[in-house]
C-alpha cells in the first residue's frame, strides 16, 4: 500500500472529506472540507469518488515523501507545487514514484489548498467519514493536525488513476478565489423578520472584513454593527451550513463546516451553497459584501457549479516537445493541446 511520510506538516493540515451529514440530531457536527468545490474537483480529476479523503492545508502547505507509486493533484487556492525541487502545475493529475518528494508552498491567493490522492487518504472511518473534527478529537489522523514524521496510508493505485496523469482543470473551472471585495450571495432568513429594518439595510450595503477569530467553525466578521441594544438571541434551533448568525455585538458570523449543531443567536440570512467554497477560501482581512438573491437565483448558481464539475477533467492530448533558442540558450519547451 502506498504511503505519505510527512516531512513538514505546514501551518494547519488535516485530513478532510465531505463530512458526516445526517448526525446533527445526535450532536455530531457535519465537518469536512471548507472548500468542497476544490475537494470534489481534485477527486474527479483523479477518478476518485467526490468524497474521497484529502489533505486540507491552510495558509502554508505540507512537504511529503511518497512510499510506493501514486497519482496526486493539488487544488484550491493559488499555491506553488514542487516535485523533487521542480515546479509542477496545480490543478493537474501528477504521477509520483517511490521516493518522490512533493512540497506545497505558502498560499499566494486564497487560504486553503487540497492535496487529493489516488484512492484517497486511507485513514479509518469514524461514523462514516474520514474527516478530522478537532474539537472532538476524532476522525482524520488521530483526531489532530498533521505532525512531522506522521505516515499516512493511501488508497491503492488503479488503472483508472494512472490514465488520468496529465489531465487538468482549465482556469475557468478552477475555484473562485477572494477578490478585493468579494460578493457573497445570501438568501434572507430564516429569522430576518425579527430584526429591525435598519439591520437589513446595513446587511445589504455594508462591507465586512474577515476577523482574526475566524476558524473552521465560523467566519467571524468585523465592520458595521447590524443592531444596537437589541436582543439577538432566541430559542436554540438547528444551525445550517452558511447560516449568518448575529452575535450580541451586532456583528455577523457565517457558520461553516465545524459549526455547532444548534444555536440561539438569530439568523438573519444564509449564504447560498454556490458561494460557501469562496467563504472557505477567505483569510483574515479579506473583504466581502452580502448580496441578497432569490431562491431561483441560488439554484441557478448551484447548477452552474455542478456543470463546471461535470466537465472535469479536461484530457490533454499527447505532449509535443520543441527546442527553442532563448537569449542564446537552448530551451526545451513542452506543449499540450486541449
Amino acid at each position: 500500500m502506498p504511503k505519505f511520510t510527512v516531512v513538514d506538516p505546514g501551518f494547519f493540515t488535516t485530513v478532510q472529506d465531505l463530512g458526516r451529514p445526517g448526525l446533527q440530531q445526535y450532536g455530531v457536527p457535519v465537518g469536512g472540507a471548507l472548500d468542497t468545490y476544490s475537494l470534489r474537483a481534485g477527486n474527479r480529476l483523479l477518478g476518485n469518488d467526490d468524497g474521497a479523503a484529502a489533505l486540507e492545508m491552510t495558509m502554508r502547505g505540507a512537504t511529503l515523501i511518497a512510499s510506493g507509486e501514486t497519482v496526486t493533484a493539488v487544488t484550491g487556492g493559488k499555491v506553488s507545487v514542487c516535485k523533487n525541487g521542480e515546479r509542477v502545475p496545480a490543478w493537474e493529475a501528477l504521477h509520483l514514484a517511490d521516493g518522490d518528494r512533493l512540497a506545497i508552498g505558502a498560499m499566494e491567493a486564497g487560504a486553503r489548498a487540497y492535496l487529493c490522492v489516488a484512492g484517497g487518504i486511507d485513514v479509518p472511518l469514524v461514523m462514516g467519514s474520514r474527516a478530522t473534527f478537532l474539537r472532538g478529537v476524532f476522525g482524520g489522523w488521530h483526531g489532530r493536525v498533521l505532525r512531522a514524521s506522521d505516515v499516512l496510508p493511501l488508497g491503492e493505485l488503479t488503472y483508472v488513476h494512472q490514465t488520468r496523469v496529465g489531465s487538468f482543470v482549465p482556469l475557468p473551472s478552477q475555484a473562485r478565489l477572494p477578490a478585493a471585495i468579494s460578493q457573497v450571495r445570501v438568501m434572507l432568513g430564516p429569522q430576518n423578520h425579527l430584526f429591525p429594518d435598519d439591520a437589513l439595510r446595513v446587511l445589504c450595503s455594508a462591507r465586512y472584513q474577515v476577523a482574526a477569530e475566524a476558524d473552521r467553525m465560523g467566519c467571524r466578521l468585523s465592520g458595521e454593527s447590524l443592531v444596537q441594544n437589541f436582543q439577538t438571541d432566541t430559542i436554540s434551533d438547528g444551525v445550517a451550513l452558511g447560516s449568518v448568525q448575529v452575535l450580541g455585538s451586532g456583528h455577523p458570523i457565517i457558520m461553516l463546516a465545524d459549526r455547532q449543531t444548534t444555536g440561539g443567536y438569530m439568523k438573519i440570512a444564509t449564504v447560498i451553497s454556490a458561494d460557501l467554497p469562496l467563504v472557505g477560501q477567505m483569510r483574515t482581512g479579506d473583504a466581502l459584501q452580502f448580496i441578497p438573491v432569490s431562491y431561483e437565483e441560488a439554484i441557478k448558481a448551484l447548477q452552474f457549479c455542478e456543470q463546471a464539475l461535470h466537465g472535469i477533467p479536461t484530457r490533454a492530448l499527447p505532449k509535443r516537445f520543441f527546442h527553442v533558442l532563448l537569449r542564446g540558450e537552448n530551451v526545451r519547451v513542452e506543449v499540450s493541446e486541449v
